[in-house]
């Protein structure tokens, strides 16, 4: 038989203050009460709802205002990853997860949970890739994400192995049988 208890902060997946729901006893018992989630839905606790809503439209109006900042701010921001490949090749050794790019952000100053990173499969291919972060309930960035090769490495002394005529091709062992 569920109870019916209005909640006073955000619980993912149940709801946000001033909601009325129900839920099952036990978790109404043991979780959401005892750390002050929730009240049991009375009379008295209903007339409170009122404050509650206040309270929940200023909240959702200030994640909105500085969602909306941080949107602006991604939008401009380029993050670029280098990433080891073979020769010719468009393919990397390596991949760029949603990890990677919540790890960059970080050291940029931003700081975004990987999870609100939308990215269906790690990318492998260079170039520019756009990627796209949730931050709130409807207000999602755009960030452009680059993925290079390394420069290729001078090795010294390179030039002058060249002007030689270059190296010997490897031969390999030479399997000669052995007869007594």
């Amino acid at each position: 038989m569920p109870v019916e208890v209005i909640l006073k902060t955000k619980i993912e997946g149940l709801g946000s203050e001033a909601d009325i729901v129900s839920v099952k006893p036990g978790y109404a018992r043991n979780f959401l009460l005892p750390k002050d989630f929730a009240a049991p839905a009375t009379q008295a606790t209903k007339r409170q709802v009122e404050e509650l809503k206040r309270k929940r439209a200023e909240r959702e109006a200030a994640e909105l205002n500085q969602a909306q900042e941080l949107s602006g701010k991604l939008g401009k921001l380029k993050l670029v990853f280098v990433l080891e490949a073979g020769e010719g090749q468009e393919k990397s050794f390596g991949s760029v997860t949603n990890l990677d790019i919540a790890t960059k952000l970080k050291e940029a100053g931003y700081d975004i949970d990987r999870k609100k990173i939308d990215l269906p499969k790690p990318i492998k291919d260079t170039g520019e890739h756009e990627v796209t972060v949730k931050l709130g309930s409807d207000i999602q960035a755009k960030l452009n994400v680059t993925v290079n090769h390394p420069a290729p490495k001078e090795v010294p002394g390179a030039e002058a192995v060249d002007a030689k005529g270059g190296k010997k091709p490897y031969k390999g062992k030479k399997s000669e049988a052995k007869q007594d």
